[in-house]
């Protein structure tokens, strides 16, 4: 599998979760919320399996959630078992936990702070940092720089970002 491929499952995993949690969270659609969900949960578990970078973010992402209880819905459970099988069938990657752990908490404060930030300041670059994630995006491109995560995987993930922006505007204009 090349880098081409990887960022395609990165695009698809960015637009599935997206698109799922709109569909749950605006239509009330558990059935195709979970679908999509199915899709993202498949996207990201291939992405994770092919590669270690991703394995990082793909599994930070979902304990950064557990973690500042954003699991919100059926939808999310269901992607979280699909993820699991594909890692446990495609063989769980060893991982570094510090590195992990970095991962982690980039997710959880680009969670913690989408949430609150507009609740305690009206810093218009504070809340635009939060709304968009950016904690997450400065952490892998901190690992990039410190030569522990390649600039591909960057790329991949800023590509992963776009898709996830991209599915909520298609979701508002066709929903």
């Amino acid at each position: 599998m090349s880098y081409i491929i990887l960022a395609i499952l990165f695009l698809l995993s960015g637009f599935f979760m997206k698109y799922s949690d709109d569909l749950f969270d605006v239509n009330n659609d558990l059935k195709f919320a979970s679908v999509f969900g199915v899709l993202c949960g498949v996207a990201s578990g291939l992405a994770a399996i092919y590669s270690i970078e991703a394995a990082y973010i793909f599994i930070a992402i979902p304990i950064g959630n557990f973690i500042a209880m954003k699991v919100d819905g059926i939808h999310h459970i269901i992607t979280l078992i699909v993820f699991l099988i594909i890692l446990l069938i495609g063989g769980i990657p060893q991982l570094s936990l510090v590195v992990l752990l970095i991962c982690v908490l980039a997710a959880l404060s680009d969670e913690v702070g989408h949430e609150l930030i507009s609740q305690f300041t009206d810093n218009m670059f504070m809340n635009l940092f939060f709304e968009y994630r950016f904690v997450m995006k400065i952490v892998i491109l901190l690992l990039v720089v410190f030569g522990i995560f390649s600039i591909w995987i960057f790329a991949c993930f800023i590509l992963f970002e776009i898709a996830y922006e991209s599915a909520g505007i298609v979701f508002e204009k066709f929903n």
